[in-house]
């Protein structure tokens, strides 16, 4: 939504925006665009009448803004129709889609048709570094967007990218998840079918080989060609190090060159793949993209170390499901080797944590940490001691951020790595931690 908002701004629109709960870095992007930002759903907000209300989907019947809207008849939409008319009919729509990784994908993606001087427009659930905004309108027939299959709004039960219409699609992986809205994998397929059923004959998809869940998908019908990335597929990257920073990149058995980048991890150089991949088809060439990924910056909150202190390096990331938790970790151990210890900090926030639907999986996703440490919110309705008993005295869980604040103070120690892992605010844990340990006493004798 935050991204809408640019995007409606960059078309000449006077923006502004109520939500719940607001923090950096969207409410510090927003409000340097000259967007105003405002904190609760209130009536007043929406006087003097605005043109059109773009609702976004976490919003629903009993909201006072919502009902505002219904009883004046104001005119409203979604965000995800509200880019489908205004922005996306006359364009060359790349949509990203999958459980995982779709915003550094759309990331990458954006950044390889940039560098190859075609100026795309995007919209990314996240700050891109390199271009330093979530969302652009671009100089050119390419759209880059990344498409989620969350429903688009209390009106409109419908995935979100559904409206996208894309000619280049990258399907990145398939896995349960939005229990509040999907009752089981099946009714996600579906929604990922109806998607393939939108891109054309002439258009591709780009999907990892052999992953069965989307294969069962793909099963149901397919009218457009397909390429594929991972082992036994069309696109590979063979590693040249432990944690991925280095890769050659093949293509139908061809070498096409090696990339050296930043980002730790095979599940990103499966990312990249799927990228350099969807930038071919928009006739960028592979070694283009390869030099590319050499510049690539990242986007925020995902691994991004956001303090070092007397040592101890703090990092962020937006994992909240199992998998992407387990592959984060995977890729931060594999960056800082066998000896350094992890300090895995995890805040179960998202809908479908909170209902416990993984909460078998959690222990196996925190195999890497060193030390688990855990926030149990007031409304998540499981025990996370019990679900993660089998990490014994690896695991330790508190009931508030100021008591995990005080016990990682206590824990940590200079050449640790504390990761945080969470899809919200975590009670500004990101700004107390750092300045926590800045305070703490340090042992007479020690500078």
């Amino acid at each position: 939504m935050g991204g809408i908002a640019l995007l409606a701004r960059g078309l000449g629109h006077r923006v502004s925006g109520s939500d719940a709960n607001v923090y950096p870095p969207m409410s510090t992007l927003l409000q340097n665009n000259g967007i105003e930002v405002m904190e609760g759903y209130q009536p007043k907000h929406l006087q003097p009448t605005p043109d059109i209300v773009v609702i976004g989907n976490a919003l629903s019947r009993g909201n006072a803004a919502v009902e505002f809207v219904l009883n004046r008849n104001l005119r409203y939409t979604s965000g995800p129709q509200w880019l489908a008319d205004h922005l996306l009919q006359d364009r060359w729509v790349l949509a990203v889609a999958g459980t995982h990784g779709k915003t550094t994908t759309t990331t990458i993606l954006a950044w390889l048709l940039e560098h190859a001087g075609l100026h795309p427009g995007f919209l990314i659930g996240g700050v891109a570094e390199n271009f330093g905004t979530s969302a652009r309108l671009g100089q050119s027939p390419f759209f880059v967007v990344e498409a989620d299959e969350y429903d688009t709004a209390f009106f409109d039960k419908r995935s979100k990218f559904l409206h996208y219409r894309p000619r280049t699609a990258i399907l990145n992986n398939l896995e349960f998840d939005h229990a509040d809205i999907f009752p089981d994998l099946a009714a996600i397929q579906t929604q990922f079918h109806h998607l393939v059923r939108t891109v054309p004959g002439e258009g591709l998809i780009i999907h990892p080989a052999g992953e069965q869940a989307l294969e069962q998908m793909l099963s149901r019908g397919c009218w457009t060609p397909r390429a594929t990335f991972g082992v036994a597929a069309n696109w590979q990257g063979r590693a040249l190090n432990a944690d991925y920073t280095r890769f050659e990149v093949i293509h139908d058995g061809a070498s096409l060159g090696t990339v050296e980048w930043d980002l730790p991890g095979r599940h990103n150089a499966m990312n990249a793949l799927a990228a350099i991949a969807a930038a071919r088809h928009a006739d960028v060439e592979p070694v283009t993209s390869i030099e590319a990924l050499a510049s690539f910056k990242s986007v925020k909150r995902r691994l991004e170390k956001i303090a070092d202190v007397d040592g101890i390096s703090i990092y962020d990331d937006f994992a909240h499901h199992p998998t992407a938790i387990g592959v984060t970790l995977e890729a931060l151990r594999a960056r800082v080797g066998a000896e350094a210890r992890i300090i895995a900090v995890l805040e179960p926030r998202s809908n479908t944590m909170k209902l416990g639907v993984h909460k078998r999986e959690l222990a196996q996703a925190l195999r890497d940490a060193d030390v688990a440490m855990l926030l149990q919110p007031v409304n998540l309705g499981w025990s996370l001691s019990d679900a993660t008993a089998v990490l014994g005295d690896r695991r330790r869980v508190f009931d508030s951020v100021d008591e995990l604040i005080a016990a990682i103070v206590q824990t940590v120690a200079p050449g640790d790595q504390v990761l945080i892992m969470s899809n919200g605010a975590f009670g500004g844990i990101y700004q107390l931690l750092p300045a926590a340990l800045q305070h703490r006493q340090r042992p007479q004798g020690v500078a």
